[in-house]
């Protein structure tokens, strides 16, 4: 078994979510174990509450790892779409990525959901906070790129109901209800209703 020596703080912090998110991709959420995630670290699962302070807190950093990583992808996808291809092509962009790594890493990124958060008991480190701040923000760019406006109230509550739109569609892919609703490209659904919702935007403003 390792000892807390091996490793700085930071180190060992990184290590056990670095474990953590291996075995999350794994299993899932429902089949995620503390103390299996300790192990492959070489620890007890008692070091994770000494570091992070509880298994919410833990599985939170867990989880930002994925949120950093699906920022990553999202940014992959946007860079390998130019300016010069529009910014209607850089929606598309961003939401066929936004599907592509749901799907590529179901686990994780169910895990994000299937996590309930108890916020009236548990403190979210900043580092966190902002792995989770980061996907909304690059959604935040590209919807002021694409209107022309500024970031103002309105777009964004935009964003965050263009982000649940697509979210929803997603989730209901993975689940295999969009299945039975015989639809055979969510991705599209969810692009469809963006722009329906992006043209409306614009029109209202233009309208003021």
């Amino acid at each position: 078994m390792g000892r807390r020596s091996d490793h700085t703080p930071d180190e060992l912090r990184e290590l056990l979510i670095a474990c953590g998110h291996e075995l999350m991709a794994e299993r899932g959420f429902a089949k995620f174990s503390a103390r299996e995630a300790a192990r492959r670290a070489g620890y007890s699962v008692g070091t994770i509450y000494n570091v992070f302070g509880g298994l919410d807190a833990y599985l939170i950093a867990v989880n930002s790892r994925t949120f950093r990583e699906w920022s990553a992808w999202l940014e992959a996808a946007l860079a390998a779409t130019p300016d010069a291809a529009g910014s209607d092509a850089r929606i598309a962009a961003l939401v066929r990525a936004y599907f592509a790594f749901a799907d590529a890493n179901r686990n994780a990124w169910m895990a994000i959901y299937d996590h309930r958060i108890d916020r009236g008991n548990t403190v979210i480190a900043r580092q966190d906070e902002l792995a989770r701040e980061a996907l909304t923000g690059i959604v935040d760019r590209e919807v002021v790129r694409w209107s022309g406006g500024g970031n103002g109230e309105s777009t964004r509550r935009l964003v965050r109901s263009l982000i649940a739109t697509v979210h929803g569609h997603c989730a209901l892919w993975l689940s295999g209800s969009y299945a039975l609703l015989r639809e055979e490209d969510p991705a599209g659904q969810a692009l469809a209703r963006v722009f329906e919702s992006l043209a409306a935007h614009r029109a209202q403003a233009g309208s003021r």
